[in-house]
């Protein structure tokens, strides 16, 4: 009831938020301010979880004086330490980019909770859709460490976007073919991957062409376009949920080191 339990979202929050610091760092690095954003970020996310217990809007809810009463406790403290490090970030009025991020983010967010009213047909749009507000933390992070809300920080975020989006949609793939076999039998449930797979190709062409990417980014890329066209090519792989948690969560760490490298080198 306080510990979030989505694991996959913290990756898909802390990984992009240290290429924002990564990338920040080839310039002048305002590292109390980055520490700021740090402790913010991770708090503010928390926070959700004691808060849905504690309004019974989540799965698992509070039943007894006692728990309500921990879930307030827990409440109280972590939005103290949000609300502290928030203002922090806003005083004398810096890091005002920030809104402009926490705004798009926001959107995402409410966007994603009107989505999953569809029942299990809006689950992974809106997942893909959270990962918007998930990923800000890259332009976050470079933007509070430079000072400049530029470019580079929102090309981060797209990168990052773009490769929590595929991440998302293959594991939903994975858990509905679970029982599949050869190709033709991963195809039809596995179509829409493969499109998205050939889009996610086509956007960092058109991204690398314009400008907004290094072309060195297609190697950060390179990976998780492997792995997903030769799942299409093996055979029946039995589904094994922590297992495939731990192979994405490495396949985001070196997203991560790839991503930096295509931006530093």
């Amino acid at each position: 009831m306080v510990v979030p339990r989505e694991h996959g979202a913290w990756g898909m929050m802390l990984v992009p938020l240290a290429t924002g610091a990564v990338v920040a760092a080839r310039t002048a690095v305002n590292s109390a301010a980055l520490i700021t954003l740090l402790i913010a970020t991770i708090s503010l996310f928390w926070l959700r979880t004691p808060l849905e217990s504690w309004l019974g809007t989540s799965p698992i809810k509070a039943q007894t004086d006692y728990e309500r009463g921990l879930l307030t406790k827990a409440i109280v403290a972590i939005g103290a330490v949000a609300a502290g490090n928030v203002i922090a970030l806003f005083w004398n009025g810096h890091n005002r980019g920030l809104l402009i991020i926490g705004a798009i983010a926001a959107l995402a967010f409410a966007t994603q909770a009107g989505v999953r009213r569809l029942g299990r047909k809006g689950r992974m749009p809106a997942q893909i859709i959270g990962a918007i507000g998930l990923t800000s933390t890259a332009a976050g992070a470079y933007y509070v460490a430079t000072g400049q809300l530029d470019r580079t920080g929102f090309a981060l975020w797209l990168a990052n976007w773009l490769f929590a989006a595929d991440q998302i949609h293959f594991v939903q793939v994975r858990i509905h073919t679970s029982q599949a076999e050869t190709f033709n039998e991963k195809l039809q449930p596995g179509l829409g991957f493969l499109m998205g797979l050939i889009g996610l190709i086509g956007v960092i062409f058109a991204a690398c062409r314009l400008g907004f990417f290094p072309a060195a980014i297609a190697i950060a890329f390179l990976p998780i376009l492997l792995r997903g066209t030769i799942w299409f090519a093996r055979g029946r792989q039995p589904l094994d949920v922590h297992k495939l948690g731990y192979s994405e969560l490495a396949q985001a760490l070196v997203f991560g080191a790839l991503l930096c490298a295509a931006f530093l080198l």
